[in-house]
């Protein structure tokens, strides 16, 4: 049918697959808040819970650990177990991203101008 347009047949073919992937990556950046990923800290004393997206979603912080003389030692922990789970999500986000780019066909390492992430 466009035969005769040469290359444009190929462009419009492009574009679908571009607005098909953009579709699909929305779908997936809804997905990700669902998605939970858990960071630890002081071997499992402090975890905090975050979704695919990074959002602090719960912690739970081992009682043993409360003492008056702790304090410094609890703030470190909660920072270095949200930390720890904001690096998960980042890193889960990455895997489902590369996921998503390879059934369609594409590097998973690319990076695409509407990649919010």
């Amino acid at each position: 049918m466009l035969k005769g347009l040469g290359g444009l047949g190929d462009m419009a073919k492009m574009m679908k697959s571009a607005q098909e992937l953009q579709t699909k990556m929305a779908e997936m950046q809804e997905e990700l808040h669902s998605v939970m990923v858990t960071g630890e800290a002081g071997a499992g004393l402090v975890k905090a819970t975050a979704s695919a997206k990074g959002e602090l979603k719960g912690l739970d912080i081992d009682p043993s650990i409360f003492t008056s003389d702790n304090k410094e030692v609890v703030e470190d922990l909660i920072l270095a177990a949200v930390k720890d789970a904001q690096t998960k999500a980042t890193v889960k986000a990455q895997e489902e991203m590369a996921r998503l780019t390879e059934s369609m066909g594409l590097p998973k390492d690319i990076k695409l101008p509407f990649d919010a992430q």
